[in-house]
């Protein structure tokens, strides 16, 4: 089957490295994960409690802003319905920020995205990868280890926010990191949705 390729972007098959700010070092007993905002009592996760969750394989394309495409890549990770079953939200919660590492500060980077559009298979925290080139292989600290988020394919890769260190749910919309800086609240790579 022919996959479709969004309007703008080309295809590659490598897996290019873009990132905002100095790449983070990852030391365990320093890390944790964040679950907070509009729940009923906020919860912290140590790196091996994440660990331990359950663990999901989803094969993924990835369409980058700056044009390019990825296709069939395959991620292992936890989900981000997993977290959700360890919280318990307040009403009328309708977006997600997650949150990762930003130049030392554990919130400075954050994507928003809506909750409703993350509880499949294709909203994943990821630590290793594959392709039809490579065998399993953690994914490296420019990529984002120890755990990357990957969104799904309806969404542009900017959303996929590395080095992550919470999520924080929200009842309404609200601009992350490149929104701020002018980019798409939405990131439809279908829609071409790059700027507001």
């Amino acid at each position: 089957m022919t996959k479709q390729l969004p309007p703008g972007q080309f295809e590659t098959e490598s897996w290019p490295i873009l990132h905002q700010g100095d790449v983070y070092q990852f030391k365990e007993e320093e890390w944790s994960f964040r679950l907070f905002g509009a729940v009923k009592k906020e919860t912290t996760l140590s790196f091996t409690e994440v660990m331990t969750l359950p663990k999901t394989i989803t094969t993924f394309d990835m369409h980058c802003v700056t044009t390019w495409s990825k296709f069939d890549t395959s991620f292992e990770g936890i989900a981000l319905k997993e977290f959700l079953k360890l919280i318990e939200l307040e009403e009328d919660v309708s977006h997600v920020k997650i949150y990762g590492y930003l130049d030392g500060d554990r919130f400075g980077y954050s994507a928003n995205l809506p909750l409703a559009e993350l509880l499949g298979d294709d909203s994943l925290f990821v630590y290793r990868w594959m392709d039809k080139d490579r065998d399993w292989e953690e994914i490296s600290p420019k990529h984002g280890y120890p755990l990357r988020f990957i969104p799904p394919a309806s969404f542009y890769l900017w959303k996929g926010t590395k080095w992550v260190s919470g999520i924080r749910f929200m009842k309404h919309d609200e601009a992350g990191f490149w929104e701020e800086l002018g980019y798409s609240m939405t990131a439809n790579p279908y829609k071409e949705e790059r700027y507001r």
